[in-house]
């Protein structure tokens, strides 16, 4: 049965329909209002970030480039340098080699994780940094950067997670590069040789890397080689062998620097002009952040 209503009812009841009716539409709207919101929202943040990666992606390209065209140049230099140490001159060479052939790899758009950018970064860098060091030590036309200066705490913080000794022995290093030391050269090269030893075997120490690789190439004392602690040291980052065939030849390279410097302390006292060893410790102290790398 119907129930009978009166006018002033019906109106109420329109009343009450047409405000549910007005708050479904508001609600509507807020919807539509807070999903265009966060569209726009959502493009901007979106147009940020392709907007960040290239502005990344030019910047590392331009850094490229420019290590390119340092290694290109500091080539040149060193093709009308004079007599160069023999066994230096080889190691020189070595490092060439090596990162012509990491360059062959990785020159083609091989697909590579933001990590393996970082370590390719690298890569250009001490090949850069070696060949300014090898033509600022033998008296060829001084670098076109700017040297930096001696004093780094960054160097210092990274051994310090590694070991608080390797830290000592850097600042030790650092400390023995005085314009007023006739011995800062053979000073420095011992600290910094027992650096780069000290820091690969804390790094990937015998059992690790035979346990890692029981067919691990030996030395004539039964020790994993040096290449076989780095290629432990770079194990899960899934580089070519090119590039740890290129850090075998950085090191070695470094530590023939180290010999380098040394025999020239055994003639006359200071043999070695200050500003050439303050590029010496630019090439060491890189090589270090090359380490910090391919290892963490």
């Amino acid at each position: 049965m119907l129930r009978r209503i009166n006018i002033s009812q019906l109106k109420s009841q329109l009343r009450q329909a047409e405000r549910k009716t007005q708050q479904a539409i508001n609600k509507y709207n807020s919807a539509v209002r807070k999903y265009n919101s966060e569209v726009k929202s959502l493009n901007r943040d979106l147009n940020r970030a392709v907007s960040n990666y290239n502005s990344a992606v030019r910047k590392h390209n331009s850094q490229v480039q420019h290590n390119r065209q340092i290694i290109k140049r500091e080539i040149a230099k060193l093709k009308n340098s004079p007599t160069v140490h023999v066994q230096y001159s080889a190691s020189v060479t070595a490092m060439q080699s090596s990162y012509d052939r990491v360059m062959e790899v990785y020159d083609l758009g091989t697909d590579i994780s933001p990590e393996q950018s970082l370590i390719l970064d690298y890569v250009e860098k001490e090949q850069a940094n070696s060949l300014i060091a090898t033509n600022r030590l033998f008296d060829n036309t001084a670098p076109d950067e700017i040297e930096e200066d001696i004093e780094d705490v960054a160097i210092s913080d990274k051994l310090e997670v590694v070991s608080d000794d390797l830290m000592n022995r850097w600042r030790g290093a650092v400390f023995a590069l005085n314009p007023k030391n006739p011995d800062a050269a053979r000073q420095f090269c011992t600290s910094a040789r027992e650096i780069f030893t000290e820091f690969i075997e804390m790094k990937a120490p015998d059992k690790s890397v035979f346990s890692y690789n029981p067919n691990a190439a030996k030395t004539e004392r039964g020790n994993a080689t040096r290449k076989e602690k780095i290629k432990y040291m770079m194990h899960d980052k899934g580089m070519d062998d090119s590039v740890i065939d290129f850090a075998e030849a950085d090191i070695t390279n470094i530590l023939e620097l180290f010999h380098v410097l040394s025999d020239g302390t055994h003639g006359e006292a200071g043999r070695y002009k200050f500003d050439a060893l303050v590029q010496v410790k630019r090439r060491v102290q890189q090589g270090i952040n090359f380490l910090c790398a391919i290892s963490s």
